[in-house]
């Protein structure tokens, strides 16, 4: 009986696969379901799965043409057939058993993160849309190969064999690249742009001009309202009042300033420097008892629980200074504008520290620096130990740092023997210090010095610990002991652990308070208490506040 033309098509297909890429890539598909850092969503399941076996089938067609290069013997007719059938059989097996399995991986996680557990992993729709996923990966690769063959074709023409195949495989990975990170990436990122150009200059409802001669944007102030952005017009507007912070903290009672200056509010860097500088002597912010310069995330946001749980603690004594960089997720930032947010961050600081330092020293505020995520790695790059040898600031909180932080990544890689690398202990302690959710700022023998830096960071927390070298060895924070908040199942595989942590950054953000890349306010407060030491709390009143303020509402960053 004579099979219809889609079947000898199908046939042809099934022909055409190679049975060890078919192996890998089922095995890499079915670790890729095993659980890693945060909860997954079901989109971002599908897309590492697909993308694990086709990685998986990638890796068995080089093995496959290795072997054939070093001519090795090979099965060929019927033996191969039933060989590619068997092994099929085997691959298919092994999709099941481990597909059945997601729900109860991505549970071990939920269950740390306090989540409700998932019912189902939804297998059959998760395995059907991974093949779609690696069918598209599958043909781009295929059509490139064609390309490749094309141009290796007529190479031979004018050149020696092994010169045109050589020739063809570099002009053809030329022109992938090409594609991939030129045309395709820029109009991603023009699409992107114009999409967070938008929402940034959206003005919400209840975001009006505030009345207040001390607020950034009221009738007084150096910088229009409308020209702070939306996050600028958030962080502003969300400034607690001294009667609100009255009826929790002890002691003398101010009104907490803040200014922020938005990428419209002036035309340059420099200019936006020099404007935040004139608008915190304005209102008097040289005179408060604390002066942090906050580096935002890519879209201009600033976590409020960072910045409200130090105003709360010091009794509204506090004034903090921000400039916006970018209206990009920190992810495109850093793609687009890579060198923005540094250099932002340092014009600030500069113009800032400048004034501060010809203060005298008794009679200006205590200086500190902060930034979560990229606003945490610009932060660091903002200013220049060398430059404040003389006359340094009192230090610096950064929460969430990533993973290419320079500074983070020397500290933690000379971090004590014996302590792990996701709370490193660096040396006595007496400068640089780490936290998670249990604390451990105050765990230490030997006096935090005049100079402070604290790192705030979740083991779970995907952005920080993200290691490009997970493609080929474990990363050391794997080991035991494990952080609080990182499964127990949680194992490392060579190129597929490295898929899932850079899937895992994609959900960063939409873990629960307290886990992966989203911080809780009290583990702000219980930091910023011991780096800064504010005077009037006991335990009873410490706890009263941590009971009150909570968790903040946490926009999107």
């Amino acid at each position: 009986m004579m099979q219809s033309r889609p079947a000898r098509l199908g046939y042809r297909f099934w022909l055409s696969l190679s049975t060890p890429g078919l192996l890998l890539g089922t095995l890499f598909f079915a670790i890729s379901l095993s659980p890693s850092l945060v909860p997954r969503p079901f989109a971002l399941q599908v897309g590492i799965a697909g993308t694990a076996l086709a990685l998986g089938y990638g890796m068995g067609v080089f093995l496959t043409w290795l072997w054939r290069f070093m001519e090795l013997p090979q099965a060929h007719g019927h033996p191969r057939r039933w060989l590619k059938l068997g092994f099929g059989l085997l691959s298919l097996g092994v999709a099941i058993g481990f597909v059945a399995r997601t729900a109860a991986w991505q549970n071990d996680v939920r269950l740390i993160m306090n989540l409700p557990p998932l019912e189902t992993g939804r297998p059959i729709s998760t395995a059907l849309l991974a093949l779609l996923v690696f069918a598209v990966l599958l043909a781009a690769a295929r059509f490139f190969r064609w390309i490749k063959r094309q141009i290796v074709g007529q190479s031979r023409r004018i050149m020696p064999p092994r010169v045109a195949l050589v020739f063809g495989a570099t002009v053809t990975l030329f022109l992938f690249w090409s594609i991939a990170s030129g045309v395709l990436a820029r109009l991603a990122l023009n699409s992107f742009d114009a999409s967070f150009q938008q929402l940034d200059m959206v003005i919400e409802s209840e975001d009006g001009p505030p009345s207040a001669d001390w607020a950034s944007g009221s009738p007084a102030s150096l910088i229009d309202w409308e020209s702070l952005g939306r996050q600028g017009r958030r962080f502003i507007s969300s400034t607690p009042t001294a009667s609100d912070i009255g009826q929790l903290a002890p002691g003398r009672i101010q009104q907490p300033l803040r200014v922020y200056v938005g990428l419209n509010s002036a035309e340059d860097i420099r200019e936006r420097a020099e404007l935040a500088l004139a608008e915190l002597l304005r209102i008097g912010a040289f005179e408060r008892e604390l002066l942090v310069v906050v580096t935002p995330t890519g879209t201009g946001w600033i976590d409020p629980g960072a910045v409200t749980s130090l105003e709360y603690l010091h009794g509204g004594r506090v004034a903090s200074v921000a400039v916006q960089y970018s209206y990009l997720p920190s992810w495109l930032s850093l793609l687009a504008q890579p060198e923005f947010g540094a250099e932002t961050s340092a014009a600030l600081f500069e113009v800032v520290y400048e004034h501060w330092r010809s203060l005298p020293s008794d009679q200006r505020p205590r200086l500190f620096l902060h930034g979560l995520s990229l606003g945490a790695l610009n932060s660091e790059r903002s200013a220049d130990l060398w430059d404040m040898v003389a006359d340094p600031i009192d230090g610096a909180l950064w929460s969430g740092p990533p993973f290419r932080s320079e500074t983070w990544q020397w500290v933690t890689a000379r971090r004590q023997v014996d302590s792990p690398a996701w709370l490193p202990r660096f040396r006595d302690g007496s400068v640089i210090r780490f936290a998670n959710q249990h604390g451990g700022l105050e765990d230490f023998d030997t006096d935090w010095g005049p100079f402070r830096i604290a790192y705030l960071q979740y083991a779970s927390d995907p952005i920080t610990f993200f290691e490009p070298t997970a493609f080929y060895r474990e990363p050391a924070w794997m080991r035991e002991p494990r952080g609080p908040d990182v499964a127990d199942r949680l194992r490392w595989y060579p190129m597929v652990t490295f898929l899932q942590l850079a899937a895992d950054i994609a959900a960063a953000d939409n873990a629960p308070i307290g886990y992966g890349h989203t911080y809780a306010t009290e583990h702000y407060l219980d930091t910023w208490y011991h780096l800064t030491e504010p005077h009037g709390w006991d335990a009873a009143t410490l706890e009263r506040l941590r009971q009150a303020i909570g968790d903040l509402n946490q926009a999107d960053n």
